[in-house]
């Protein structure tokens, strides 16, 4: 800990608070002002059982705010037609997925019928160093793996209000068979049960006051001390160069 002899600058390296990183040094000018830290964006992980709505509240989401992005994913399965490589999907072969896992370059991933699908790291690293939010749309055994894997991450966990009307979604929706909204929704107890490893719940009983309150968490977590002290380096440097 500094000497509390020293002024100016060096007190607010004094009084930083425990758990940030040491980003004004007493060094040179030039020095300081490489190493200042600067606004990032927050990786916000969406989750919820088959029906809870966190796919529309993704979109919403991207509709609403500014200097906000979608994860991108990675998957070894042929693309569609219409799909295009960098935007709905990463395709890659099995032997690059697998080189990727290896040198630990995915958030998470998983096995699907066959096809691998992960989170790139690096992608997703270079848009919150661009200043933006991403979401990310993931089950929870996927957020849980990115949970361990970039624990700044926003873990929010999407509920419906009730069974019944979780139910009444899913069988409205008509895409699915009987018997896989039946799977889905026996699924959905046991999904429910991850919602202690998470950040935030939200309730989706309306999809513009569940989206809101997200924007509103985005915000909130912005404020946060870890994510903002940049600006009190700011202020210090600014009193450091008034002395030179």
């Amino acid at each position: 800990e500094m000497s509390a002899s020293l002024v100016g600058s060096e007190m607010c390296i004094r009084d930083r608070p425990t758990g940030l990183p040491l980003t004004m040094t007493l060094t040179t000018k030039l020095e300081k002002e490489e190493t200042m830290n600067k606004p990032q964006g927050i990786l916000l992980v969406l989750s919820g059982p088959s029906g809870a709505g966190k796919g529309t509240i993704c979109g919403r989401l991207l509709e609403k705010r500014d200097h906000m992005a979608y994860s991108v994913s990675c998957t070894t399965r042929e693309p569609r037609k219409g799909e295009v490589d960098g935007k709905n999907y990463f395709f890659k072969t099995r032997e690059e997925f697998e080189e990727m896992i290896k040198n630990g370059g995915l958030l998470e991933h998983a096995s699907v019928y066959g096809n691998y699908y992960g989170t790139p790291r690096q992608y997703v690293l270079d848009k919150l160093n661009e200043g933006l939010d991403v979401v990310l749309e993931i089950d929870p055994q996927g957020a849980l793996q990115v949970k361990k894997s970039y624990p700044d991450g926003v873990f929010v966990f999407i509920v419906p209000p009730s069974l019944d009307e979780l139910s009444k979604r899913i069988y409205k929706r008509g895409t699915d068979a009987v018997d896989v909204i039946k799977r889905r929704l026996s699924a959905a107890t046991s999904e429910l049960a991850y919602a202690s490893k998470y950040d935030y719940i939200v309730v989706n009983d309306e999809v513009e006051r569940a989206t809101d309150k997200v924007s509103k968490i985005i915000d909130v977590e912005h404020l946060k001390v870890g994510r903002t002290y940049y600006i009190v380096d700011e202020i210090c440097q600014q009193k450091t160069t008034e002395q030179d």
